[in-house]
């Protein structure tokens, strides 16, 4: 399966998706103007790669901002996860977010509620 690698813009995030190493990350801001065409090519990695993921999957998730409808697409992520997870799988989310940056912790502590797997809430210094 073919990584998928994308450069950050100001609007959307630096992505790497790796099945070798079983590396999922997303990284910067995240307001594309459309969310739904940017993520779709994700979710659909993630739907092939749950036929076959790594033994281990890190997801790190490193934004500094992302809007509404990026937090919709990044659910259908999670989601997608959450079925390697069902399937025995080991996920771990990393979700890091900035010391003062209360609201991004709020969303991942949010994401973790929704979402059945192990999440690591891990503070960055800014």
């Amino acid at each position: 399966m073919d990584p998928i690698i994308i450069e950050g813009t100001p609007k959307t995030p630096s992505v790497k998706f790796d099945s070798k190493q079983g590396l999922i990350e997303i990284k910067g801001r995240s307001i594309p103007e459309n969310s739904i065409e940017f993520y779709k090519p994700l979710v659909d990695w993630l739907e092939q790669y749950a036929a076959e993921p790594a033994q281990k999957t890190n997801v790190n998730i490193n934004l500094e901002y992302f809007n509404t409808s990026s937090s919709k697409c990044i659910l259908d992520i999670f989601k997608k996860l959450e079925a390697i997870y069902k399937a025995k799988n080991e996920v771990i989310v990393n979700w890091h977010y900035e010391e003062d940056d209360e609201d991004m912790l709020e969303a991942g502590e949010d994401y973790e509620s929704i979402i059945r797997i192990p999440f690591k809430m891990i503070e960055v210094e800014d």
